[in-house]
């Protein structure tokens, strides 16, 4: 039986995590939006590009949950994008509330499912999810280390004009401006990257890193990055759909690993069948260490701020 998987949210985001979807083949999907019609008409003109394509899933549209029962995996993007005049913490809370009114629905149709947030702000929203689902922390966790490395993977093999192959590394962290990139396991063919470009470029790189997402919305004026999103949550897709164990930089619950307990930070993680198989423990710096702890502490903030 092929595997299925609800997205909720028919966004730019949502629409393209159900395009790459249906292109791989990994699943039927169910596009999932309040809005009359947009998952509809979305979901009907993906189906109708399989025979052109060659795919052959299913992909529908619906403005209710019933459709979503039993998805192996819900993946939740629907949320506001900070308007003007709005400040981080009203964001924060129609977010929350969108969140547990969404994943409570879905939780209660797929029990045995896993989830992957992107809604953000991300580290929040991910914690938001597993109070209001009561699933095992195994099967939720967060999509941003996999965002935040590809863009700084993307950085790195452009300043060097080599492929993105070539290119090795994680970050650390919340999904913004306090992330943690560590240069020194950051590697080129294997070369460690602190060899092949100076401090300074490092440093550059590592900022602009910080920045991706809000780089990315001041060019489009109007809406933010999918491309790269969507492409993030497939990947996590497929390491549990076709038990990868590989090893990804994801938001998951920490209980003492790194020194930190009670939270999701971004760390490497091991994803299989059975989700979040393994937290990765790597020796940090005392600077490194610092640098987590600064950014766990701005995670606790808003989580503290919702109640979760």
């Amino acid at each position: 039986m092929r595997k299925k998987v609800t997205v909720i949210g028919a966004g730019n985001v949502g629409a393209t995590v159900a395009q790459r979807l249906a292109d791989k083949e990994m699943a039927d999907v169910v596009l999932v939006d309040i809005i009359e019609g947009v998952p509809q008409g979305k979901s009907l003109d993906m189906l109708e590009a399989g025979p052109i394509e060659g795919y052959d899933v299913r992909v529908t549209g619906s403005n209710q949950y019933a459709e979503t029962a039993n998805s192996d995996v819900i993946v939740m993007t629907a949320g506001l994008a900070r308007q003007p005049g709005m400040s981080r913490d009203d964001l924060l809370k129609k977010n929350h509330h969108i969140v547990k009114s969404a994943i409570g629905e879905a939780a209660k149709l797929s029990p045995n499912a896993f989830i992957i947030m992107v809604t953000n702000p991300l580290d929040a929203m991910v914690q938001t999810a597993m109070k209001v689902s009561g699933f095992p922390k195994n099967r939720v966790l967060g999509m941003a280390g996999v965002l935040d490395t590809a863009r700084y993977r993307a950085f790195i093999a452009e300043a060097l004009n080599v492929s993105v192959h070539n290119v090795q590394g994680f970050v650390l962290g919340g999904h913004g401006d306090t992330m943690v990139p560590v240069p020194r396991y950051t590697t080129v063919a294997g070369i460690p990257v602190t060899e092949l470009l100076p401090q300074e470029k490092l440093e550059a790189i590592i900022a602009r890193t910080r920045s991706g997402g809000a780089e990315i919305v001041n060019l489009l004026k109007k809406g933010s990055a999918y491309y790269a999103p969507s492409a993030a949550v497939v990947e996590m897709i497929d390491a549990i759909f076709n038990d990868r164990k590989k090893i990804l930089p994801c938001a998951v619950y920490l209980e003492g690993e790194y020194g930190l307990n009670g939270l999701f930070v971004g760390v490497p993680a091991k994803l299989g069948a059975g989700g979040v198989e393994e937290v990765v423990e790597i020796k940090l710096t005392a600077q490194e260490q610092a640098a987590l702890r600064k950014s766990a502490d701005a995670v606790k903030e808003l989580v503290s701020a919702v109640g979760v």
